[in-house]
């Protein structure tokens, strides 16, 4: 079985590597690309890419094994890679006159794609890398593109645009050789702004892939399922939504079927305060989209549950349309609008005496400016306004919430960008960041948590205690539905539900008097 498994592998990797010029690519050949992209990767990557020292210490000791390959499948045109946190890539001289400029203006055309990525463990965004492949340039040629020759193609890295130039005037050898002396005030000063923009410069994405005249736009980047490379990620099965016929919408011509809008409206009811939790996995593509997306999210649905969080006030914005359902978890909403979103979570909290507890779980694809991703929903590869949550829009949305705390649970790259914001901001006094935890995932480490459980107690079981302030600190001295850690006598948990857990009916004196629940300190 083992050995038909392998033979299984090999056969899909012989069909990966696909034709050109009507002959079948012999697997020696993707075998020579990948090696020569592998030691490029552990040997000269950081000379091209500022990456921090221990990353790069970590790729120099690097082992083919722990690399996931993709490679774009054959096809008689020529391909362009397309990246969702630019408008395009650039490699030196290799553009195809045919290229489709309307669909992917800018973009350069190549035989092939490689991308390598060696940290495949990582949610996106995470550094990956990305190499064209042409044939039929000749080796003075492909050193002009800064290439890898191989004798029958040239790889180049792939870098995005905003500072590929920068990156390469500063390890030019003529700017190290001539006018040393003469610019050395003003090459202190550039260094200082290229340091700044070396995040900019590695690819944190798979691209989209697709040849130069495809109008459906299809991905031909495809994982390579071999032995020596590490197993490929298993994205989830694509299914038809399934729509009840009442909301479809008829008219002369189409027969058009859509999801039961949010009610937003209702989420908030008069003399009554509730928890409430937002929970947002974008996925951007299927074929970064994975099953651990959905067991984060039921691992942390099923935690806002045992806590006392109505299923009514748990809304999930996950994938899109044609994603699995989450069948355990109801309120699930397709995270293709992006107004819909943000108008959620901003109504609950300009609503007076709405929230109590605001709970936010976000685990999407974000790129290195701290943006989630949400899905691609006109399947062009680029990230449109309407399919990217930046920082400044998330914070706005929660700028002077009414709630008596707002808790951001963040499972995703780069919160250290929000993280900065918060701390600097005078509208976000009631707002805790608890993102990823070295060495472990968030949705699995809070997932244990009980009702009576104190927040900060619950952080400190951690491998590494984060460092939290004062203000911090005294908003996490409180269960998750914001009972208080040390009552005494203790609460029982009769108490805990009618006072503190799910919702709450306000007497009409306290509502206008605009105090969401029982003093705590009548208690003690």
């Amino acid at each position: 079985m083992k050995l038909r498994s392998v033979c299984v592998s090999l056969l899909v990797f012989a069909l990966l590597a696909g034709q050109h010029g009507g002959s079948r690519v012999r697997l020696a050949r993707l075998d020579r690309w990948v090696k020569a992209a592998f030691q490029y990767v552990k040997l000269s990557l950081c000379r091209r890419v500022s990456l921090p020292e221990g990353e790069c210490s970590r790729l120099a000791h690097l082992r083919l094994p722990g690399v996931v390959v993709y490679v774009s499948e054959s096809s008689p045109d020529k391909v362009l890679a397309i990246l969702p946190d630019s408008q395009f890539t650039v490699s030196p001289g290799a553009d195809e006159p045919g290229a489709n400029r309307e669909l992917f203006p800018g973009a350069s055309a190549h035989d092939a794609v490689l991308v390598l990525d060696p940290s495949p463990e990582e949610s996106f965004g995470h550094p990956v890398v990305l190499f064209y492949v042409d044939f039929n340039v000749t080796k003075k040629r492909c050193g002009h593109m800064d290439g890898i020759y191989l004798g029958e193609e040239c790889l180049t890295l792939a870098l995005k645009t905003r500072c590929q130039n920068q990156l390469k005037r500063r390890r030019s050898r003529s700017d190290r050789m001539v006018g040393r002396a003469r610019f050395r005030r003003s090459t202190v000063s550039r260094a200082g702004r290229m340091e700044r923009s070396s995040g900019l410069c590695e690819i944190h994405f798979l691209p989209l892939v697709v040849g130069v005249r495809d109008s459906n736009r299809t991905q031909r980047l495809r994982c390579v399922d071999h032995p020596e490379f590490a197993r490929c990620p298993q994205p989830l099965p694509l299914t038809r939504p399934s729509v009840p016929i009442s909301s479809c919408e008829l008219n002369k011509n189409t027969r058009r079927c859509h999801q039961q809008p949010l009610a937003t409206h209702l989420s908030c009811r008069l003399y009554q305060t509730c928890d409430h939790a937002v929970l947002l996995s974008g996925g951007w593509q299927e074929q970064i989209t994975y099953q651990r997306h959905v067991q984060n999210l039921l691992l942390f649905y099923r935690m806002l549950r045992n806590n006392g969080f109505h299923k009514d006030h748990i809304k999930t914005f996950f994938a899109g349309n044609g994603q699995v359902a989450v069948k355990e978890a109801e309120g699930m909403y397709p995270a293709t609008e992006k107004e819909v979103i943000r108008n959620h979570i901003s109504y609950i909290c300009r609503k007076q005496h709405c929230a109590d507890s605001l709970v936010l779980y976000l685990n999407s694809p974000t790129r290195n400016d701290g943006t989630m991703l949400l899905w691609d929903r006109n399947n062009n590869g680029i990230a449109d306004l309407k399919e990217r949550y930046t920082v400044g829009e998330l914070l706005a949305d929660l700028a002077g919430c009414r709630a008596s705390r707002v808790l951001l649970f963040v499972e995703q790259s780069y919160s250290s960008v929000l993280s900065k914001r918060l701390k600097s901001s005078l509208k976000h006094l009631n707002v805790v960041l608890l993102n990823g935890l070295p060495w472990v995932d968030t949705a699995q480490f809070w997932a244990p948590l009980r009702p009576s459980h104190c927040l900060i107690d619950h952080l400190s079981k951690s491998a590494v205690m984060p460092r939290v302030g004062d203000g911090a600190a005294s908003l996490l001295n409180v269960t998750l539905a914001g009972a208080p850690c040390n009552a005494t006598p203790p609460l029982t948990e009769a108490e805990m539900r009618k006072e503190y857990m799910g919702c709450q009916n306000l007497p009409t004196a306290l509502w206008h008097q605009g105090r969401r629940k029982p003093d705590d300190s009548e208690r003690n």
